[in-house]
């Protein structure tokens, strides 16, 4: 992960009253007024997570933001699949990627804490090539956005379209919040965004490849995340 120097101008007591003030106006706004509203916010601080299971947002925000920054987590377990979805969108949308890197490495993490950590601390594991990095790249914006859908999970029901993230003192956007898992994809095939590959072989919900498994269809499609654990999310958005 490349250091570079802050673009935060205001201060989290300034960002968390912008974050209440959009909540106000966007309350019952669509997904294009939203991004417009933050694209318009913050020129130049906004970033864009994505886990490059599709391009929808990152295509949408393009529109309003040319050249946006996306952030992907290269967390050394992605599947063949999900490296290429990040690849295609790196070319062919008007954005810039930037692939965030955990501080160990997978070899690293191995030898400090031993082989797959994932299938004994999938906590621990999570937090280290995710959590953590995401939450230090995030130190270079004041607003970011997530693909996050009420409809995900019963944990997830209850998104705002834009809050204040307390954890890192910043505004969080999530544009998708009332969309289903249709909308989304009638959006991505509307506007021909690369999608990963893995979608179309049952797996609704995509991971890490030792932590991700298929669905059968109708089932829920977060099933497949840490099967035979009680973990339901990485932790970035809890």
């Amino acid at each position: 992960m490349t250091a570079v120097t802050t673009r935060r101008k205001r201060s989290a007591g300034e960002l968390r009253a912008l974050a209440e003030e959009g909540a106000r106006l966007l309350a019952d706004a669509s997904a294009d007024e939203v991004v417009a509203w933050a694209a318009r916010t913050f020129p130049g601080t906004l970033g864009v997570a994505s886990s490059m299971e599709n391009a929808a947002l990152p295509h949408l925000v393009s529109q309003h933001a040319p050249g946006v920054d996306v952030l992907f987590l290269d967390t050394g377990y992605h599947f063949a699949e999900t490296l290429g979805a990040r690849d295609e969108v790196d070319f062919s949308l008007d954005v810039t990627v930037r692939s965030i890197l955990p501080k160990l490495s997978v070899a690293e993490q191995d030898e400090r804490y031993g082989p797959r950590l994932h299938d004994r601390d999938p906590g621990a594991c999570c937090r280290m090539r995710k959590v953590e990095p995401l939450r230090e790249a995030l130190g270079d914006y004041e607003c970011w956005m997530s693909g996050v859908r009420r409809d995900e999970s019963e944990r997830r029901a209850d998104t705002p379209l834009v809050t204040f993230d307390e954890t890192n003192e910043m505004v969080k956007v999530n544009p998708f919040a009332a969309w289903s898992a249709d909308d989304v994809m009638s959006y991505a095939m509307r506007n021909r965004v690369p999608l990963n590959l893995l979608l179309s072989d049952e797996y609704p919900s995509i991971g890490c490849e030792p932590c991700t498994a298929r669905v059968e269809p109708g089932a829920d499609p977060r099933s497949g995340r840490w099967q035979g654990t009680s973990k339901t999310e990485c932790g970035i958005h809890e």
